[in-house]
Order: C-alpha cells, then structure tokens, then sequence
C-alpha cells in the first residue's frame, strides 16, 4: 500500500517522534511504499529520509497513521485517516473530527475520548524490539540506575536515594542531551527511571524499571517499581503514575529501589514482546483499514443490490403499466 505517516514535529527525538520512526521502519519492512509529513523538519526526519523515505509527494494515499489533531485536520482529504492519541492533558493530542478511525495508546486515553463522545480502540505505544534488547544481563543486585526522567528536580532528587544506596547515578534528560541511540545507556543500567515510552525502550531491553518522574505539567509522582504484579495496571495510564498518584519521600523511594530484582528484568522483556512490539502492533493498525475497506465493498454490493432490484422493478411495473393502458 501507499501510506503516509505523520507527526506535528520531527525536530528532535521524543515520544510521537520515535514512534513515528518505529511505524515507518517497520511499514518498510513490510514491504510498503512509505513516506512521511511535518509541519517541522529536524533531526527525526532527517533519520527518517536516511532511510529513503520522501517527504508527502502524492495526491492520494490509501492509509494515513497520523499523530496529532494537526496533522489529521491538514491531511483527511488524502485517504483514510487513522489517528493515534497518545496522551488526554496536551491539545495536540486531542482527537480531530476529521479523522476516519482513532486509536488510543492506553486506558486512560480511551476513556478520555469516551468523554468527548469519540470511540476508539486500545493499541498500546509501540517499540522496535529488535533495536530495543538486552545487549547484556543485569546484574543480581542492583549497581546502577539510569534517570531518563525530564526534570533536574526529579534528577536531583534520584540522585540523592541512588548516593545513599551506594548505587552509581547517570541521567540523560532528553531536552538537554536529546540522545538519539537512547538504548545504548539504558543497556549500561540495572535499573531504569521515568515514565510512558521511557519505561517501555527500558523493558524491552530487559531492565528493571521504576515509573516515576516531575514534570512542569503534572505532579513529581509515580507507580514505583513495576513488576508482574503491578504493571498491567500502570500500562492503562502509560505507566505514568496517573493511576495511583504515588508520592515519594527520599525514604519511601529508597524501599522502591530495594525492590530490585533480577529477574524482573527477563519478565519486563517478554512484556514488551507481548504487549508492546512493533511488529504485533502494526498488524493492528493494517486490520482496521483492511475491515473498513471490506465495509465499503460490502456497502457498494448492498447500493448496487438494492438499485438493480429497484431497476427490476420498476421496469415490471412498467410493463404492468402498458397492459394496462391497453386494455
């Protein structure tokens, strides 16, 4: 198929960008003819030229995946037009009108949309499994945590529990470093910290993980550490703490870092494979386009059945018409 993928911004690296790029590397190896659209070029679409993908070049696509209310409201007129929210607070994430079908990343989501009177199905954040493993096993006992968060105050704050713990503390905070090959530093850690995509690159390279982080828009909360007991439940707010509003004291977030587990870790991985690969996802997203397109066909068949059987009839009135008028 001929399909544009497209996302408000591709300056830097960030969660729709990545996904962004996800979708398309994996629509490639599918064998589908792909290209891309943004209102703002940078470092993401560069990468994603790098791999031979144009930026929108056609009058008509047979599907659009588009990120943002924007992108739907400025492309729905060139095919069907699936968009992806990803979050309920920011207004790009919104769902547009114009869209023919939406998709939400996680429960809460959902909900929200069912709110605004949109119905959507749930397809969890998607991660490239083959890019995002484990490179190397963690170790039994926890040495390093590895701070992904976005904030200097959750930083901060990390670093301190990590010093008391004896346990050694690095960062990579994306609006400052924008690290592109992000999975090479959460393979240097036992143990990773933040929340939404964050946690699930983390997963699926095989690492413990605790969903905490103190953003500008929302509280310093989280769910903790996450393991087999509690993690279906923070995956229905994008691990995001929105679920249980948990905060911490140094304390209290020191006995989440004991927590580690080793084995976690291979649990976290086979998670991921399940519930968040890219591959699985994707087959998702192709299906619905594929039932809607069996709808139109059906649609069709049903106006042209109807029309012929009116023809019919009509011309046998008709007939019944000039007996009539003969006599």
């Amino acid at each position: 198929m001929n399909i544009l993928v497209a996302n408000n911004h591709l300056e830097r690296t960030g969660g729709t960008e990545n996904y962004t790029y996800t979708i398309i590397t994996e629509l490639l190896r599918l064998g589908h003819s792909v290209e891309y659209f943004t209102f703002h070029k940078g470092d993401v679409s560069d990468k994603i030229e790098s791999l031979g993908v144009k930026f929108k070049s056609k009058n008509r696509y047979d599907l659009i995946l588009a990120n943002h209310a924007t992108t739907v409201e400025a492309l729905y007129r060139y095919g069907c037009i699936i968009q992806t929210c990803h979050g309920v607070m920011p207004q790009l994430e919104q769902p547009s009108q114009f869209a023919d079908y939406h998709i939400s990343i996680s429960y809460e989501v959902q909900q929200h949309l069912k709110k605004e009177k949109v119905e959507s199905i749930i397809i969890n954040n998607s991660i490239d499994c083959s890019r995002f493993h484990s490179e190397n096993k963690i170790n039994d006992s926890l040495t390093s945590v590895l701070s992904l968060c976005q904030s200097e105050e959750a930083n901060n704050f990390i670093s301190e529990c990590c010093k008391d713990l004896g346990v050694t503390f690095t960062k990579l905070n994306k609006h400052i470093d924008n690290s592109w090959y992000v999975e090479k530093s959460i393979n240097s850690a036992d143990l990773i910290v933040g929340i939404g995509r964050s946690l699930y690159d983390a997963m699926a390279c095989g690492r413990a993980v605790i969903s905490y982080d103190n953003r500008d828009y929302s509280m310093d909360f989280g769910d903790g550490y996450l393991n087999k007991d509690n993690i279906m439940q923070s995956l229905k707010y994008n691990c995001s703490g929105r679920g249980t509003n948990k905060t911490f004291t140094k304390e209290s977030f020191i006995q989440e870092l004991k927590k580690y587990n080793k084995s976690d870790g291979v649990y976290m991985r086979e998670f991921a494979l399940e519930n968040l690969n890219i591959e699985v996802n994707i087959i998702k997203y192709l299906n619905i386009f594929s039932i809607s397109q069996l709808r139109k066909i059906k649609r069709r068949k049903r106006f042209f059945l109807i029309f012929f059987s009116l023809k019919e009839m009509i011309v046998s009135n008709l007939r019944i018409l000039k007996k009539l008028a003969g006599r």
